[in-house]
């Protein structure tokens, strides 16, 4: 069977062979359930989550305490985001948030606002980034918690984390950031010195879907939030449910190779990902989303006029597996978000991919993917009388 080239890893991974071996003898073998405290199935499952989690700990340089696991990313955005707003209702109702963040930090404040929480939406500039001027405007005594999406998923684009926390905290309040994008794909050392709050998911990073993480700063004595789902206790009563032994080890090994050469692959992906941007701005008119000062070294996000978005990506769909954007709105009719916020026209936005490339990706698919989407935006254009009445 014939397989179209892989150029969407930022929607997900395939799960690596090292990771997919490291989980399978906690499925049939290592069975038991971690929070069987009686017998040696229980202790030899407690012990493989306390050491996949001291593994993690060391490769990202936090504390194991820090660290609670979740489904993934969007649960944990959901706990980070109620979590606060419930701990801290009695100090204020304000939450400042983006115009350009994931649905799932969205609909979440969305939710909040419904249930009597006032949320500040910062605009975005053309390349994606907030203003920290109007980030101080907009703080107050009573905002609780400021919610800023550190990678893009759809252009790249990284926000200064440093300003922002900054800022923030001298205000009092607390910081989360949506790290999910950056797992794997950038240094988070001075990430976690920021933030008071942080959320990942495995199959990001070639690991397993269905399990992410939750960073909490401080995560002990109480300092951690309330219980988001009851039962049981675990996890210091934050989450309740049994652990998921499988895809906590297999969450460790991916982040552990992840790693091993973390600065190496960047380098490359940057290098293939230049080559990719290059050679699809060599297309009539096409416009590049995704030209910050910082940002992610895998992603391309282009433009091109006179181009039906959804007929492109259906025909592209035969040979290269491409996106409009966020796998997780890829059932609206609307145009991306994050472009309209970064003030794009609908029609452009409407006739934007997102491509991005990852482990796997080889020089001779980049040149192929330009030559295949080269092709197609011309076909489609012949079809289009507005281009042939463009001047």
């Amino acid at each position: 069977m014939y397989s179209p080239l892989y150029f969407d890893y930022n929607a997900t991974t395939p799960c690596l062979k090292e990771v997919v071996d490291s989980m399978l003898p906690y499925f049939n073998q290592d069975f038991g359930n971690p929070s069987s405290s009686h017998h040696p199935y229980g202790w030899l499952a407690k012990s493989a989550v306390e050491d996949a989690t001291v593994a993690i700990a060391n490769n990202l340089g936090v504390t194991p305490s820090s660290l609670v696991y979740t489904s993934g990313a969007t649960e944990s955005i959901n706990m980070v985001l109620i979590g606060v707003a419930r701990k801290m209702q009695s100090k204020g109702n304000h939450i400042i948030t983006t115009k350009a963040e994931h649905k799932a930090v969205l609909d979440t404040c969305a939710f909040l606002e419904e249930n009597g929480f006032e949320v500040t939406y910062l605009d975005v500039d053309s390349k994606g980034l907030i203003s920290t001027e109007m980030l101080s405007d907009m703080l107050r005594p009573e905002t609780i918690l400021v919610s800023i999406l550190y990678a893009n998923n759809e252009t790249g684009t990284i926000q200064p984390l440093d300003e922002i926390s900054k800022l923030t905290h001298e205000n009092g309040s607390l910081l989360f950031s949506d790290t999910t994008q950056a797992l794997g794909k950038l240094d988070l050392t001075k990430v976690f010195q920021f933030v008071d709050f942080a959320c990942f998911s495995a199959h990001k990073v070639y690991g397993p879907k269905g399990i992410g993480l939750v960073f909490i700063k401080d995560n002990e004595g109480g300092n951690g939030l309330p219980s988001f789902i009851h039962g049981g206790g675990q996890q210091k009563k934050q989450r309740g449910g049994t652990l998921n032994t499988p895809l906590i080890i297999g969450f460790s090994k991916a982040i552990e190779l992840a790693h091993d050469n973390l600065n190496t692959e960047i380098q490359r992906l940057e290098t293939l990902r230049n080559k990719l941007e290059k050679g699809l701005l060599k297309i009539d008119l096409s416009i590049s989303n995704s030209a910050p000062p910082r940002r992610l070294s895998n992603t391309v996000h282009i433009s091109f006029p006179y181009v039906d978005g959804t007929n492109l990506l259906t025909a592209l769909s035969r040979q290269i597996a491409v996106s409009n954007g966020s796998a997780c709105n890829s059932a609206s009719v609307e145009p991306s978000h994050v472009l309209t916020a970064m003030g794009i026209e609908r029609s452009l936005a409407y006739a934007s991919l997102r491509l991005s490339i990852g482990r796997f990706t080889t020089a001779n698919e980049i040149d192929k993917a330009i030559e295949i989407i080269t092709n197609e935006v011309a076909k489609q254009r012949e079809q289009n009388i507005l281009w042939e009445r463009r001047k």
